[in-house]
């Protein structure tokens, strides 16, 4: 079962489930809040100010009528190519994690009368069963990382998921979400309010060679990084970490290595596109004197 369930007509759909709406806009309008300084990511070619390919859409992730994140989703290989979101230190003393049907996205595709006929333009969660590739639903905005339950139950959305290899997921990727969470927590709070924890983040995944159910693209890498104002420094800090999406079923205590964010952009140009820029100005920005 999904929240949207392929259902029988849209209008059901806003009537059963009134408060899970995300949007399909351009350029981020109605969510430019979740990216550094406003402004997305920059993939020439992909996503920039001069194109959009059509197979690429820009959603504006919305839950009980909020806007709680943004998701770059690519239609052919019915994956998140990122999600954007804020980290604002969630502590895990109320963390539970959601019991909640996953969400499609009714914009991407038109209503269909078969509950069980697949979407073109992206995954349902029959992708995930009865499969041999030994992999699971990952999170790009992880529902750990949300400040609230709405939040967290918002992530539960297939667009914001991956086919993730299940030992990699809850192995070297865990450990390294555990070591983002605690140096952000750490180290990154916002610039105009030194007492509150903000980091600006991304999450994607490079397309891989094979396909989950002949339709859902599993993932070649993970990515993801980080962009914050560092009170103790006085000054931006950024941090980045990749992986490849492989099983762990015999390294069992890997790890994922911390790197710059200049790092994982010449990494993106070399295994992917060319000249990409995660965060505006490489995350880096004068700190107005208060």
């Amino acid at each position: 079962m999904r929240l949207y369930i392929v259902s029988v007509l849209t209008v059901l759909l806003a009537l059963i489930f009134p408060s899970a709406m995300p949007e399909i806009v351009r350029a981020f309008t109605k969510c430019r809040e979740f990216f550094y300084k406003e402004q997305p990511p920059v993939i020439p070619g992909i996503l920039d100010s001069r194109s959009l390919e059509n197979n690429y859409k820009e959603i504006c992730q919305k839950y009980r009528n909020v806007y709680r994140f943004a998701t770059f989703y690519d239609t052919a290989n019915r994956i998140p190519i990122f999600s954007a979101y804020k980290y604002t230190g969630q502590s895990t003393s109320w963390f539970r994690r959601p019991r909640i049907p996953w969400m499609v996205e009714s914009q991407l595709d038109p209503p269909v009368d078969d509950m069980t006929v697949p979407y073109a333009n992206q995954a349902i969660s029959e992708d995930y069963f009865n499969i041999r590739e030994r992999v699971n639903r990952g999170h790009l905005f992880p529902c750990s990382y949300a400040p609230d339950n709405l939040t967290a139950e918002s992530t539960f959305t297939l667009t914001n998921i991956v086919p993730q290899k299940i030992s990699f997921n809850s192995g070297s990727w865990n450990r390294m979400e555990n070591e983002i969470n605690e140096t952000m927590n750490k180290y990154c709070y916002d610039d105009n309010d030194n007492n509150r924890v903000l980091a600006y983040m991304l999450t994607g995944a490079i397309p891989g060679d094979t396909k989950l159910n002949e339709r859902v693209n599993i993932p070649s890498y993970m990515w993801m990084a980080f962009c914050c104002y560092n009170r103790t420094g006085n000054s931006w800090l950024s941090q980045a970490y990749w992986a490849q999406n492989v099983g762990e079923h015999i390294n069992k205590g890997k790890t994922i290595s911390k790197k710059s964010l200049q790092d994982l952009q010449e990494f993106l140009s070399q295994t992917w596109k060319k000249k990409v820029m995660l965060f505006n100005n490489n995350c880096t920005k004068k700190r107005t004197t208060h």
